[in-house]
């Protein structure tokens, strides 16, 4: 059984905020973004999707919401029917312009919230390899995840419409929609800027069915690529994580 209540991260220093997180599946964590939410001040509480409550005005209301990526599909409410329950909690987050980060699948959450579709890309994108920022997405925190910076981690099989009224940030050849930004406060990103080295070996295991099915992916490739573009993400994500932070609990209290 379930613990009853959200699991809360002990940290060194003081929580003035709380950030709600929600989770699909347990190896698909914050990772590198752990440190800059406590250095700013959030006490983070982990929601675990399909069993915890994700409809409370605790959580509606939380000062920053953040939707974890997982391999199940935006669209798929009749086998999942917890995603209901997300998609309200997004559309409320956004119609209010509450800081919201949505990681893959949560970024994907976030264009369905938006009144946008979801559907496959055709190919997965799974492997490293650098985004192409727009003009608006370099005049952005996601400069720190500029190409000559840094490739960063892509997890997925669908894509989403660019909502109308978003802001495009940023693409790859593979998927023309990595990122957008809504209002002031909401943020979704395709790929995993979160991602680290060590975390990865999880992945690796959990995700063992999708790496062998899908051509030319394989974990000894995953692994290599790793070792070589890890390390870059490892400093520009918290980077990247920490500037929009800053940016978002500024918009929060405006």
């Amino acid at each position: 059984m379930a613990d009853p209540s959200p699991v809360m991260m002990v940290s060194k220093y003081p929580a003035s905020r709380r950030a709600v997180v929600i989770r699909h599946v347990a190896f698909e964590d914050l990772g590198s973004f752990a440190e800059p939410l406590a250095r700013h001040g959030y006490r983070v509480d982990y929601l675990e999707a399909g069993v915890d409550d994700l409809g409370g005005d605790e959580v509606r209301n939380a000062d920053l919401l953040i939707v974890l990526g997982g391999p199940i599909g935006a669209g798929d409410e009749r086998q999942y029917p917890f995603l209901t329950a997300e998609l309200r909690l997004l559309e409320r987050r956004l119609g209010d312009d509450r800081p919201t980060l949505g990681i893959c699948l949560g970024s994907q959450l976030m264009a369905r919230a938006l009144g946008e579709r979801v559907f496959g890309a055709g190919r997965k994108e799974i492997g490293w390899s650098p985004l192409s920022l727009t003009e608006a997405g370099r005049a952005s925190a996601l400069r720190h995840l500029a190409p000559e910076k840094t490739a960063v981690l892509h997890w997925h099989g669908d894509t989403f419409d660019l909502p109308r009224g978003a802001v495009h940030l940023a693409a790859t050849p593979a998927c023309e929609n990595q990122a957008f930004r809504w209002g002031a406060g909401g943020l979704a990103l395709q790929f995993h800027p979160e991602a680290t080295p060590a975390g990865l070996e999880r992945w690796f295991i959990g995700h063992t069915l999708e790496i062998e099915t899908t051509p030319e992916v394989s974990v000894e490739r995953l692994r290599e690529s790793t070792r070589r573009l890890g390390p870059a993400l490892l400093t520009q994500g918290p980077a990247f994580f920490d500037e929009w932070l800053a940016q978002a609990g500024a918009a929060a209290r405006e």
